[in-house]
């Protein structure tokens, strides 16, 4: 074994990093990402749109939109598709409503076979659950905030 790997200065291990990774085509995954969130996107609008068309009023046509789009990341999931659409769209895949429902499926899914409770259930916000503490924190602190600013008018 080459111990001299192991004793490189930070020039040295810079450059065998540079050497070893490839160049990712920015332009292209930022295109990517923009035209595949924004599909995403212009999907949840179209059947926002259509259920406002079929006067159905607007606040439900949202929620239905985004319970949609839940259903549709998950869906999607389930068939290993939204993985393959994340090695291709990148952040476009991950940013809407769409990647958090992948975000919770996928280990679900993965860890199901341990069981229902020790797999399923202990691993299924493994990767959501500290976006979901963090976001219930700071909404919890947003109203506290707009609490006491409230009471001082």
């Amino acid at each position: 074994m080459d111990t001299n790997k192991f004793n490189m200065t930070k020039e040295e291990y810079k450059e065998y990093v540079d050497k070893k990774s490839e160049n990712s085509p920015i332009l292209k995954n930022v295109l990517l990402a923009f035209l595949v969130g924004g599909i995403i996107c212009i999907i949840g609008q179209v059947v926002t749109n259509c259920l406002i068309a079929k006067n159905i009023d607007e606040k439900t046509a949202k929620t239905f939109s985004t319970v949609f789009l839940i259903f549709l990341g998950a869906f999607l999931t389930s068939f290993n598709l939204y993985s393959k659409l994340g090695k291709y769209a990148g952040a476009g895949s991950v940013v809407p409503i769409t990647g958090f429902s992948n975000s919770i499926v996928a280990p679900a899914i993965e860890y199901k076979a341990e069981g229902y409770i020790l797999g399923l259930g202990s691993n299924m916000f493994k990767i959501a659950g500290p976006v979901l503490v963090y976001g219930i924190f700071c909404s919890f602190i947003y109203g506290v905030i707009y609490y006491v600013i409230t009471m001082i008018r």
